[in-house]
């Protein structure tokens, strides 16, 4: 079984026109709404072996929030550039690569392709807004067959507001 949590990043502020899209912070709301998403997933002992953000400050900050309440270790944030403005099919060439030994990954970035990629794998996934949480198993030993093959499972999380 393997199984992907696919995370969007949370509310970002966008105050500081003069600030770069990479570099944009988490707003107030963001900064609540991504540690109580995290203790969701703590509630439910969810352990991911690897966890993999976009770069840009607020794909990033959400995911060290998330892993402070999960109880994974910040260092242990892989940050890969192809999740910032990427696409579905890029997406899935990075899940399809993760090594076999990984059973479950994290991955937190941004939207459009975070909802595409979601709904491509689930028809019911329709839409992820700020800090979403969507999960998929699979019936399977292989990442490579993520995509090609239906999950048993798949679920959206999202903040109350």
């Amino acid at each position: 079984m393997k199984t992907l949590f696919l995370v969007r990043h949370a509310k970002s502020n966008k105050d500081d026109p003069t600030l770069p899209d990479r570099d944009r912070p988490l707003a107030d709301r963001g900064r609540k709404e991504a540690p109580e998403m995290g203790k969701r997933l703590a509630r439910r002992e969810v352990k991911p072996d690897l966890l993999v953000s976009s770069p840009a400050l607020r794909a990033l900050t959400t995911a060290q929030l998330v892993a402070d309440e999960i109880g994974c270790r910040r260092k242990d944030i892989v940050t890969d550039d192809r999740l910032y403005e990427s696409s579905v099919d890029v997406l899935l060439a990075i899940i399809r690569a993760f090594d076999g030994k990984v059973d479950c990954a994290m991955l937190f970035g941004h939207n459009p392709e975070f909802a595409e990629l979601a709904h491509r794998l689930s028809s019911d996934i329709v839409d992820m807004p700020t800090c979403a949480v969507a999960e998929f198993r699979f019936d399977t030993t292989k990442w490579s067959a993520v995509g090609e093959l239906e999950p048993v499972q798949a679920t959206l999380d999202r903040p109350q507001k």
